[in-house]
């Protein structure tokens, strides 16, 4: 009689065993190695291409590394080790290169944001040099609410704050220094009243002038800008 109680025993002991055992095991699952969001859709090296908008080339794309990532918000390509763009009008007539170390183009919003060392230089022979700069291609603009420096043929400008139109034709700078041509203050195309102009009327009147000049036919691309110092 007391073995089957003993077996009985033993056989319910083994039982509430087995029971706790499987009762403690849980699935370990290991953390992704790099969240879903930071991976890129597609990786591009070594590239020279040209973008177009509606059958229209807008700019050429020369860079070391384009990353294109959607999974990001907002979504954006982006240039990590540097970019150099040239901008064409709808002649494809070239009206500006563009370089930085670093960008990203937010495609769904059509906004550029360029970082450290932005240097432009354009068909007019105007050169602009910041550390951050925005180009709204949907607003047809550029801006930068960061130190500016913009120098045309005949002047030097430079302030905190930077807003221009693509062409960079019209454009105004807040907080400005600069300096000027002599024919500004003495004889120039407006006559003696020119002379009689203070130097924050003088750039009141640059921030809104558009100048006029011929097309000038593009050299054979270089893919490098002469920087400012």
């Amino acid at each position: 009689m007391l073995k089957p109680i003993r077996y009985n025993i033993c056989l319910a002991m083994m039982s509430i065993m087995l029971f706790i055992a499987c009762e403690e095991q849980h699935e370990h699952t290991a953390p992704a190695i790099r969240a879903r969001d930071s991976v890129a859709v597609m990786t591009s090296y070594g590239v020279n291409t040209l973008i177009s908008d509606s059958g229209v080339a807008k700019y050429r794309i020369v860079t070391e590394e384009w990353e294109i990532n959607t999974n990001l918000q907002p979504s954006r390509w982006l240039f990590n080790k540097g970019v150099f763009l040239e901008q064409f009008d709808e002649k494809f007539h070239v009206q500006a290169y563009i370089q930085c170390d670093t960008a990203y183009y937010y495609d769904q919003m059509r906004l550029w944001e360029l970082r450290s060392r932005v240097r432009i230089l354009t068909k007019d022979g105007l050169r602009f040099a910041s550390e951050q700069l925005f180009w709204d291609e949907g607003k047809h603009e550029l801006y930068s609410n960061v130190f500016s420096k913009l120098i045309t043929p005949d002047r030097t400008l430079q302030g905190s704050y930077f807003r221009s139109d693509e062409q960079m034709t019209k454009y105004f700078i807040s907080n400005t220094k600069g300096s000027f041509a002599k024919d500004d203050f003495e004889g120039g195309d407006n006559g003696p009243n020119d002379a009689n102009m203070t130097d924050s009327a003088r750039r009141a009147q640059d921030s809104i002038a558009k100048y006029q000049h011929p097309i000038a036919t593009p050299q054979r691309r270089n893919t490098s800008i002469p920087l400012m110092h």
